[in-house]
């Protein structure tokens, strides 16, 4: 299943102070009839990493490229300590009528993420139903999930967690949107001397006829992050096709910026993929891929 990249446009974003002054990533974008909206990640700009406290906002957008932010976070940090340092990386997920936002929350003291939920019926009505997959021994510091419905009728739930100096991706199952998860073997591994050597973050899915295709987030030991994509069946039990090369490289970095290109969504349009991303962490941009 072989993907072209035709386009690659900025995302604009007006927002009040004081997520004006902040710099935004992880763009989650979604369609609701004829809007787009989007979740992203805000953080204050500072040398001190512990006053880089994120939090989580919503916007919309008519064309899915300049979006107008709330006054006020979707999720903000607090008050438990699970997330009292940083709500990051939001991802939706619309079902039955509700709205499921799993985030990442961070505690600065114990150098500790887990993955978070909230839900309700509008982003401007969210509630928190706190840590969702905790770290542990196994699956250290889980985030950056992407939750999917399986041919089988079972949820699964893709997310990076650490281990050692690597990033790697799990994958867990549940009868329902908002678990309890049962975590099981991952999904795919790294690959010596390709561009994903060393680190794997899971990307968006999307559904082509019986397939899964997942655009992941791959680097080498130098944590250059680059867009690939692997297709699995309808279960997620067996890769069925993955990229030789990347399909999303950044422009060079300027400066001290990270090397980084890290998907956070997308959305199908009949032959076309619209891949939403950051760039060197502070950035963002959305890809147009067509599919042939």
């Amino acid at each position: 299943m072989p993907f072209k990249r035709i386009a690659d446009e900025p995302i604009h974003v007006h927002a009040r102070e004081p997520a004006a002054s902040y710099y935004q990533l992880s763009p989650f974008v979604w369609r609701e009839r004829h809007d787009f909206h989007i979740m992203l990640r805000a953080v204050p700009y500072s040398e001190n990493p512990a006053e880089k406290i994120a939090r989580v906002y919503h916007g919309a957008s008519r064309d899915g490229l300049e979006f107008y932010l709330d006054q006020t976070p979707a999720i903000a940090p607090g008050p438990s300590s699970d997330d009292g340092d940083g709500c990051e990386d939001p991802t939706v997920i619309r079902s039955e009528g509700e709205m499921f936002v799993y985030y990442t929350g961070w505690n600065q003291e114990r150098r500790r993420g887990c993955l978070m939920l909230a839900s309700g019926p509008d982003a401007a009505h969210l509630r928190k139903r706190g840590v969702a997959l905790a770290s542990n021994a196994q699956t250290r510091n889980p985030k950056e999930a992407e939750v999917a419905f399986a041919g089988d009728g079972v949820w699964r739930l893709l997310f990076e967690f650490s281990t050692g100096e690597a990033s790697r991706i799990g994958l867990a199952r549940s009868d329902c949107v908002s678990g309890p998860w049962d975590v099981g073997a991952a999904p795919f591994e790294c690959r010596p001397e390709k561009w994903d050597s060393w680190h794997l973050s899971p990307g968006p899915v999307l559904a082509f006829g019986e397939s899964r295709t997942m655009f992941y987030n791959g680097a080498s030991r130098d944590a250059k992050w680059r867009v690939g994509w692997i297709r699995f069946d309808a279960t997620y039990s067996s890769v069925l096709e993955r990229c030789d090369a990347p399909i999303i490289v950044p422009a060079a970095a300027r400066g001290d910026e990270t090397d980084i290109a890290f998907a956070a969504s997308a959305l199908a349009e009949g032959d076309l993929v619209r891949i939403y991303y950051s760039v060197a962490d502070q950035y963002m941009r959305r890809a147009t891929i067509h599919r042939t």
